[in-house]
């Protein structure tokens, strides 16, 4: 019996520690973003918001992000729709290369777009002969943001294309439908929540996106400069421009992980959640 005591005492200081120690990482976590928004006052905010460099980096980054995700979606979505319904070999392989640029660093991944698409680069000269400068310019903005944040609504897209039910898709095959009008029709709608957590989620890493952008866009003002870049010129000269910047990025996160767990309503799991 006092053996048992003893194992049960010793189980209970090991979850108890547990629980010390994971709270230990939710303050490491949470203190930084505190401190974000505790050490300015409202007036030092506003003052950072009218810092010359704030306009044209919004600007710049709202309308990028949103080419961005605008080509992400178009390309992305069949692709993801064959990933999700393709067992072979080849969409393993293919899965894995478009999940690549999620864990490579995001200065190797510019590094290698300025090795693709530079004036010097793999199809470089091709591009330039055609008219199009693509390094340091804004399409090269968009390119960064492409190349980063795919992955994230390829790989949402493709686990919600897998949960349509398969009997829904081959009765509609069987009524006549062709596969084009399937994926339109019946599959698009059904996987909907997922496509758009997934969108969602990309225009955020879009929004977000730094190492890319700096190493093949440069960080020119009004041309090349998104609001993460413009946070780190900010702070140079002016901690006020670079906090108030900062905090509106957080915000945004925010507003988009708290818009991504809201309940479907409809008694499917989230697809942030869990079964």
């Amino acid at each position: 019996m006092s053996a048992r005591r003893g194992r049960r005492g010793a189980q209970a200081a090991l979850v108890a520690g547990g629980y010390a120690l994971g709270g230990g990482l939710l303050v490491f976590l949470l203190l930084p973003l505190v401190a974000l928004f505790v050490t300015t006052g409202p007036a030092a905010l506003i003052d950072g918001l009218r810092h010359p460099i704030t306009g044209p980096a919004l600007i710049l980054s709202v309308t990028t992000t949103a080419v961005s995700l605008a080509l992400i979606l178009v390309l992305g979505t069949p692709l993801a729709w064959w990933l999700a319904r393709s067992r072979t070999r080849a969409a393993r392989v293919v899965e894995s290369v478009v999940q690549l640029p999620i864990v490579i660093p995001p200065a190797v991944a510019g590094l290698a777009l300025l090795l693709a698409f530079g004036r010097h680069g793999l199809v470089g000269p091709m591009l330039l002969a055609a008219g199009i400068g693509a390094s340091f310019s804004t399409t090269a903005v968009v390119m960064a943001q492409t190349f980063v944040a795919a992955p994230f609504y390829v790989r949402a897209a493709s686990a919600a294309f897998a949960a349509v039910d398969e009997d829904l898709l081959v009765v509609a095959r069987t009524l006549g439908a062709s596969r084009a009008r399937v994926l339109l029709r019946v599959a698009l709608p059904l996987a909907g929540r997922g496509l758009v957590a997934g969108a969602a989620l990309a225009w955020a890493r879009a929004l977000g996106e730094f190492g890319a952008t700096l190493m093949f866009a440069g960080n020119l003002a009004g041309r090349t400069q998104t609001l993460p870049l413009a946070v780190y010129e900010a702070m140079e000269s002016d901690l006020r421009a670079a906090q108030a910047l900062s905090i509106v990025l957080v915000l945004v996160a925010m507003a988009l992980l708290t818009l991504l767990r809201r309940p479907s309503g409809h008694g499917r799991p989230h697809p942030l959640e869990g079964p």
